[in-house]
């Protein structure tokens, strides 16, 4: 009974130090107060604007595979190149101070996929694919080849059908 007692002591500190080490070495990613309808209309023009399709990765200050995915795409040039050209990304906060309801409602409760979970709007709001982040994953980080793949498969252009017309 005393192993049990001090186990999870230790789990206690182990979970309650990653959610602090996380939120201090690499900032806040997500914000449990911002009205996420508002952020997402206004991301929306903005993409609208620039021809960019916008990618909500949900998820919060708490996951920390959140944050690995975050460091992963600002840390490979490759891939960091195709989100800045293709993409919006909005930080949809899911947290037991805010879960998003409305929004997660919305797009069809991508939560049940974990966390973080990718949402790709067209630049009119519409939800074209929701990816669960498991399959980008590769031993205890993100595969590259995966995450290029699925970025590249999700842009403006991939899905225009103007792209596949034959050309004569």
């Amino acid at each position: 009974m005393k192993n049990l007692f001090y186990f999870t002591l230790l789990l206690f500190f182990f979970v309650g130090n990653q959610q602090t080490f996380a939120q201090k070495s690499h900032g806040t990613l997500y914000s449990p107060t911002a009205n996420a309808q508002e952020d997402i209309t206004q991301m929306l023009a903005q993409a609208k604007e620039e021809g960019k399709h916008l990618i909500l990765q949900v998820g919060g200050n708490w996951c920390g595979w959140c944050y690995k995915f975050q460091n992963f795409v600002q840390e490979d040039p490759a891939i960091k190149t195709i989100v800045d050209d293709n993409y919006l990304v909005y930080h949809l906060n899911y947290s037991k101070e805010n879960k998003n309801k409305t929004s997660l409602t919305q797009y069809e409760f991508p939560q049940r996929f974990g966390f973080p979970v990718f949402v790709i709007l067209d630049a009119n709001g519409k939800r074209i694919h929701t990816q669960d982040s498991a399959m980008l994953e590769s031993g205890d980080g993100y595969d590259s080849k995966k995450v290029t793949s699925f970025f590249k498969a999700w842009t403006a252009m991939a899905i225009d059908p103007a792209t596949y017309e034959d050309k004569k």
